[in-house]
């Protein structure tokens, strides 16, 4: 088991209801802060199950949803037949991407809707097309955003 400050123990239940929030099942965050306040590069299965003090079905669950979706990653090394695992940092600039055409979509299922209700409810019909143009102004931004911000840090 590994040994966490108060303060580490708190920023983990604080990332998991972030994550809880954001529709992760609650251990699925616990184990997203674990990774990211552990001093250790990886952990296993054990670790985990036993720092958290969850069970091992909730933990297995957990953590196969975790590398669906491609939070985490896990490494093996020769001789060892356990996994180990830690946040998938390399990716966050696809994160990135990924959920602003997630927004994209949304806001095309948004233009529908106002299309379906028709001239009924003007108010709402102009409210919802805010919405769907700064979600549009958004996903079209992030993008350059994300650019520049490359370009910025290799100066």
């Amino acid at each position: 088991m590994l040994k966490l400050s108060p303060e580490q123990k708190q920023l983990i239940e604080k990332i998991g209801i972030y994550h809880e929030q954001q529709g992760f099942p609650p251990v699925t965050g616990r184990i997203m802060g674990l990774l990211f306040v552990s001093e250790k590069p990886y952990l296993t299965f054990e670790e985990i199950i036993e720092t958290l003090n969850i069970s091992k079905s909730a933990t297995s669950n957990a953590l196969n949803l975790l590398l669906q979706m491609r939070l985490i990653e896990y490494t093996t090394f020769s001789g060892d037949r356990k996994r180990y695992f830690s946040a998938l940092l390399d990716n966050w600039n696809q994160e990135v991407v990924n959920k602003m055409n997630s927004i994209l979509a949304f806001s095309k299922l948004l233009r529908q809707a106002n299309d379906l209700r028709g001239d009924a409810n003007p108010d709402m019909n102009q409210k919802v097309l805010d919405r769907i143009e700064f979600m549009e102004f958004l996903s079209s931004q992030v993008p350059m955003l994300l650019e520049k911000w490359l370009k910025d840090r290799q100066k």
